[in-house]
């Protein structure tokens, strides 16, 4: 994935990580966006229920997000949506989070 990728070289440069013979790299920042479950959720490989799970996300705990996309309508909770929120390795539904249908993403944070 090119957040997994983004990440790995900015811990690099954060770290001043040398690599002899290496040229120097700066990747360019990718934006995240905090996002609160309401509940404990997983986080699974793609986005649809029935994909590999991953971790949980503690319900009122923040995360970083750094997108959204279209995947398996879930309902739940009296909620029901197509929108999972990209984390670094994997997506959650957005019918678990605080916020608007997007989980308060911005429009352009699509993935």
């Amino acid at each position: 994935m090119r957040r997994r990728s983004a990440v790995i070289a900015a811990l690099a440069t954060a770290l001043a990580v040398s690599v002899p013979g290496a040229a120097a790299v700066a990747a360019p920042a990718e934006t995240s966006y905090s996002v609160v479950p309401y509940t404990n959720v997983n986080v699974r490989k793609l986005p649809t229920k029935n994909s590999a799970y991953l971790a949980t996300l503690t319900a009122g705990r923040s995360y970083q997000a750094y997108c959204w996309t279209h995947g398996q309508t879930v309902t739940d909770n009296g909620y029901t949506n197509d929108i999972w929120i990209g984390f670094a390795d994997g997506y959650s539904s957005a019918v678990y989070f605080k916020g608007d249908e997007y989980a308060d993403l911005p429009a352009s944070a699509q993935c």
